[in-house]
């Protein structure tokens, strides 16, 4: 079985060019993750994922230990069988979603107690135990349970929810089982305040792990905040082992979350955005939805693979999402995956060739330029 490594190829300034090694197969970095929240890719199949060139795709822990159970998961086989992917996976701890049901949860040093959101049953969910979910799941890549701190923060209380997070990373990586091609992720944790950033990348450095991702950002800080923060965190980070963005993003966020050293990303945008009828084209985004679409009798980007694209009309989406049928936001779906895996083939070839700057330039140029009511 492949041990789990990253393999740094090549780097044009900060930004890297690489390949993760595990033990469900290789993935090409900078690469961008489809979320399966429940063990699917909202509306696609997953030979159809891989079409559009997703190599690694995440999970949901939360919502696997609840329904249907991780046990179930583990007896059926594990989460690649039980979701017919056999590519790396990626689970999250359970730590965002289970932070933000709010009044249902209860934190303590030990953990966190929380009611379900689906028939309001109480659980307990510690670092121990999400990994030992994780594992059940036979995740490629696990992550640590941490607290995912809210925004806006102040300093103090930034810190304190950082130092438990280390304290939970420390007792997650304790918990972990070693095996040949799986690795375990800490989080990088301090809100916008770069001593704390670099504290929290310090303490993960010396547990040390197969890899690090930086959370807490995208939560409402706006972007060049999150770029500044980007700027300390990723730089105190491993050279040799792959940084992760987690939640992250838009298309724009991505390039300059490359440009500061970022290698994998994560978002819900390209399918919730797919099912509520907005497609990323060159530039921006557009709302199918609108009347303008009716009767245009041209692809949604002539330049893209994508069934939508190679088969359909602007004119046949649009009717699709006015009669409310499924195959609209599906198509959707397939176009902005496609899009997204697009944008990540384009960044590795402009790292590789050198041309990352001339690349991210033109990029921002015509994304300043972009109208949608023109598009």
């Amino acid at each position: 079985m492949a041990e789990f490594r990253f393999e740094l190829l090549g780097a044009d300034g900060a930004a890297r060019r690489g390949r993760l090694h595990t033990a469900h197969g290789t993935a090409e970095t900078p690469a961008f993750m489809p979320v399966g929240t429940a063990g699917t890719v909202k509306g696609m199949l997953p030979e159809h994922v891989a079409g559009t060139g997703a190599e690694i795709v995440l999970g949901n822990t939360y919502h696997l230990m609840l329904r249907p159970g991780a046990s179930r998961v583990e007896a059926l086989g594990g989460l690649h069988r039980f979701m017919g992917w056999p590519g790396p996976i990626l689970t999250d701890s359970g730590g965002f979603q289970v932070m933000s049901l709010g009044s249902l949860r209860t934190m303590s040093e030990e953990g966190v107690t929380f009611r379900s959101h689906i028939d309001g049953s109480a659980h307990k969910l510690t670092p121990e135990r999400s990994t030992a979910i994780q594992d059940d799941l036979d995740a490629t890549i696990s992550m640590v349970l941490d607290e995912c701190t809210p925004w806006p923060v102040e300093e103090a209380a930034a810190a304190d929810s950082m130092r438990l997070s280390m304290r939970w990373a420390e007792r997650s990586r304790a918990a972990f089982r070693a095996r040949p091609g799986y690795g375990q992720f800490g989080i990088v944790q301090g809100s916008v305040f770069p001593d704390l950033r670099a504290e929290s990348a310090a303490a993960l450095g010396a547990i040390g792990f197969e890899g690090y991702a930086v959370g807490g950002l995208a939560v409402g800080e706006g972007q060049q905040a999150m770029f500044d923060t980007l700027d300390v965190a990723t730089p105190a980070l491993p050279d040799d082992k792959p940084r992760y963005l987690m939640g992250v993003g838009r298309p724009s966020d991505i390039v300059g979350a490359v440009a500061r050293g970022v290698d994998m990303f994560d978002c819900v945008l390209p399918t919730r955005s797919g099912r509520t009828g907005k497609a990323f084209v060159p530039g921006g985004e557009l709302n199918i939805r609108n009347a303008r679409h009716a009767g245009a009798d041209r692809p949604l980007d002539p330049d893209c693979a994508c069934p939508a694209c190679r088969g359909f009309s602007r004119a046949y989406l649009h009717h699709l999402f006015k009669a409310g049928e499924m195959l609209g936001p599906i198509l959707l779906t397939w176009h902005n995956l496609r899009h997204f895996q697009d944008l990540m083939r384009d960044i590795r070839t402009a790292v590789e060739g050198g041309g990352f700057g001339v690349y991210r330039r033109d990029r921002a140029a015509a994304e300043a330029a972009f109208d949608p009511h023109e598009a």
